[in-house]
């Protein structure tokens, strides 16, 4: 008999509700959700444009608290750290990729890449070599000095992926990745993706309109009315 015992999962919610009261009336926009995500899976969230998938996204990597329910990363329950835990925690162990990319204009992609190794007070040689490394894997090497004006919209994509896997973070969520992308660069961004979850067995949790992207993934969920349930896909359609 194995005394092995099974790995928790990388990421777990439950109960999560989220509730905005910023307007006339009080708005819930998720309602119970519960969801885990083991090392090494890839989970898709489709859903209607307005249906909360950012808002999940945001509470799962701790950018914002839920109105009730629970989050842990990795067993580490994040309504039991203050502010400063939570930053940690996320630096350490969630990595974000956003639709918009959200790069640092006035740096180059190298740099832009050994921010969060600068973060984590990693020294300058450091961060400068796992991000020429991260960038080398990503066929970006040769645009490392080029600021992200200089690059096209796949490759700036490419250094956001990179900067997000910086830190070898255990959950990467990933906000409609390849919504500003062609198709050829969408299918590049996913391989990079399966890449490194089969490579460092991060869990993936991956917002989506694209059903070629969902049908990539090993789960897929819909999030209606707050709520999620599992889905098919079948024949490229949603």
């Amino acid at each position: 008999m194995s005394d092995a015992s099974p790995r928790p999962p990388a990421l777990l919610a439950r109960g999560l509700v989220k509730t905005y009261h910023d307007a006339a009336a009080p708005i819930e926009v998720l309602r119970d959700i519960n969801i885990s995500v083991d090392p090494g899976e890839v989970v898709a969230v489709v859903g209607a444009s307005g249906s909360g998938k950012s808002t999940l996204l945001h509470l799962l990597g701790g950018l914002d608290r839920p109105t009730a329910g629970t989050v842990s990363v990795g067993g580490e329950d994040l309504a039991s750290l203050d502010e400063a835990g939570r930053s940690r925690l996320r630096a350490r162990s969630v990595g974000f990729v956003f639709q918009f990319h959200q790069l640092l204009p006035e740096f180059t992609a190298l740099e832009n890449v050994m921010m969060p190794g600068w973060v984590a007070g990693s020294s300058r040689a450091t961060a400068r070599a796992r991000a020429e490394s991260l960038l080398e894997d990503l066929g970006l090497l040769g645009r490392a000095e080029h600021k992200p004006g200089e690059l096209s919209g796949g490759e700036q994509q490419r250094v956001a992926v990179a900067r997000a896997l910086h830190m070898r973070p255990a959950v990467l969520l990933a906000d409609e990745p390849t919504g500003n992308l062609d198709r050829r660069a969408a299918a590049t961004l996913m391989e990079i993706f399966e890449r490194y979850r089969s490579r460092e067995q991060q869990a993936i949790v991956i917002a989506t309109h694209n059903p070629e992207v969902a049908q990539s993934a090993g789960r897929v969920v819909s999030l209606e009315d707050g709520h999620l349930r599992p889905i098919r896909i079948e024949s490229g359609r949603i």
